[in-house]
């Protein structure tokens, strides 16, 4: 799918070295869970995050002593763009704006007075840092839970344009929206919304999904429906496990998906029938592990392990390389042609081989 022809074009933001919208590629973001004082420990996970291809990280800053941690990492070789995550206290907002920091998560109705707004805004103007609104299901305004009779999808969308709006008040139009929510067709419909009411770029996730598996399933459901929508500049998969594991769930969906250039190895295999005269359960499983072993994930290209010749051929159409088995044989297929019959003890060995010619 090319993305750029059906996403919803939004105001372009910078975020350190990264842009997001307009038709910047999608960044994928994940958050510290060390202690934001213990700075070894969290630069450490900043670097790891990095490193397995995290875009911008999020650490919290609960008050001014962790303000400092900012100053240090910002002062550190730290290249990845790090966002301040702050509640309610508008001077721990004031004081990472003065250390550099690259986006404060905010929310402007949570701070204070307009005065307080004001010198938010501004110092944000003058460090040309941008505010992300963070909208949660789980603690929208009273009277807004009232008015909608619970965290609807039009509250949590009408939250959203409310913060907005009080940037907007001071001159303040560098802003992201975040809106995020337990249930799943909730937050899909509420970033629906919002996407339509505003130019701001989304930063979209599903919160609270849970442990690895269900967490990924939640998230691939909802943030998969919004990027087919075209709707989404920048994303976290929220995760109950190590953070390293929210950048590998991120790019899975992404490949899923099939953004064009963020897929990466896209592994198309049948699920089996009574037809198939391989192994393909234990071959596809194995194949996946040599891909990863050898650094191929990141390759984006289709890959097809198909169970049989009936099917088989037809169904790799699409891909650039793959497979369809027979009785201790398979053929190999590249784009719809049959290259040559392979025995089934090779497949994964010239797979891999015919994988590094692409990638070359």
């Amino acid at each position: 799918m090319k993305y750029n022809e059906i996403r919803k074009k939004k105001n372009e933001v910078k975020i350190g070295s990264v842009k997001i919208g307009g038709e910047n590629k999608i960044a994928i973001q994940s958050m510290t869970n060390t202690d934001t004082k213990d700075f070894d420990a969290t630069k450490a996970q900043i670097l790891a995050l990095e490193g397995a291809g995290c875009d911008i990280v999020r650490i919290t800053v609960p008050d001014l002593e962790a303000a400092e941690t900012v100053k240090k990492l910002k002062e550190s070789d730290i290249k990845i763009p790090i966002v301040a995550d702050i509640h309610f206290d508008h001077r721990i907002a004031l004081k990472c704006a003065e250390y550099g920091i690259d986006k404060i998560r905010i929310n402007p109705g949570n701070i204070g007075g307009d005065e307080n707004v004001k010198a938010v805004a501004d110092a944000c103007k003058r460090g040309n840092i941008p505010i992300r609104i963070g909208v949660n299901g789980g603690s929208l305004e009273k009277h807004l839970l009232e008015k909608h009779g619970g965290p609807t999808p039009m509250a949590l969308a009408e939250s959203a344009m409310y913060h907005a709006s009080l940037l907007e008040k001071f001159d303040f139009y560098n802003t992201v929206i975040s809106i995020k929510a337990s249930t799943v067709p909730d937050m899909i419909k509420a970033n629906r919304l919002v996407s339509e009411m505003c130019d701001y770029p989304l930063h979209i996730g599903v919160t609270e999904a849970g442990g690895s598996e269900m967490g990924l399933v939640k998230s691939s459901v909802g943030v998969g429906s919004l990027l087919c929508d075209g709707i989404g500049d920048t994303l976290r998969i929220s995760l109950t496990a190590d953070p390293m594991e929210e950048i590998s769930a991120a790019k899975k969906i992404l490949s899923a998906v099939g953004i064009e250039g963020q897929s990466g190895l896209n592994i198309v295999s049948c699920p089996t029938c009574g037809r198939t005269k391989i192994d393909l359960i234990a071959l596809s499983k194995r194949f996946e592990e040599a891909a990863r072993q050898e650094g191929l994930m990141d390759i984006p290209m289709k890959v097809a392990l198909m169970g049989c010749v009936v099917n088989g051929p037809g169904e790799a159409r699409e891909a650039d390389i793959g497979i369809a088995g027979g009785i201790g044989e398979a053929v190999l297929i590249s784009k719809g042609e049959i290259i040559r019959k392979i025995p089934e003890d090779n497949i994964i060995e010239i797979l891999i081989e015919e994988i590094k010619k692409y990638k070359k």
